[in-house]
């Protein structure tokens, strides 16, 4: 069964390996250290910022992250996606990733996201859809969004989370379901 749970303090050393892992690291590209890690998960975590950092936890093992926020209030990503596609005023986006390499390859993202928008939707009922933008190369990824139900509406050139990356990426959209 999986459940969420914001992410605490408590947490961050288990991010912290978690984004050190190398098959998050490549995509994530974050810093792992103690400081690093409260500094980019503190604020959240306080309930100082908009983001939601949520913890999927999979018959009581935690199994992933996932990062829920308005695009609104990130106006510099906001800028940088609207020349690509429109986005509604009440547009969320979602990051996530899955901790354990081993926990991959299994269907378990595409479950994840499921829930995790299941979640998004009864907890933020003014959302009008998601917008999700991944890199082009990020295969697993992008899948795991169309397994999920979100439909690919346009491609472009964004700043990669890896500055080893090219631009390219892919964009994602799933609308509030009716009813």
């Amino acid at each position: 069964m999986l459940s969420w749970r914001r992410v605490t303090p408590d947490d961050f050393p288990l991010l912290a390996r978690w984004l050190a892992a190398p098959h998050v690291a490549r995509w994530w590209h974050h810093e792992t250290s103690a400081e690093a890690v409260e500094r980019d998960f503190g604020p959240s975590a306080r309930r100082e910022e908009p983001n939601e950092d949520l913890l999927a936890v999979l018959d009581g093992v935690p199994l992933g992250l996932v990062q829920r926020s308005f695009l609104h209030d990130y106006p510099e990503y906001l800028d940088e996606l609207t020349p690509i596609v429109a986005v509604p005023p009440r547009a969320m986006t979602i990051d996530y990733l899955i901790g354990d390499d081993a926990a991959t390859g299994r269907g378990l993202g595409t479950g994840m996201i499921r829930s995790a928008l299941e979640r998004l939707w009864a907890e933020h009922p003014d959302a009008e859809c998601v917008i999700v933008a991944v890199h082009a190369d990020n295969v697993a990824s992008w899948r795991a969004l169309e397994r999920a139900g979100l439909a690919r509406i346009a491609h472009g050139e964004l700043d990669p989370d890896n500055p080893a990356d090219d631009r390219r990426h892919v964009i994602y959209r799933l609308d509030r379901p009716s009813g």
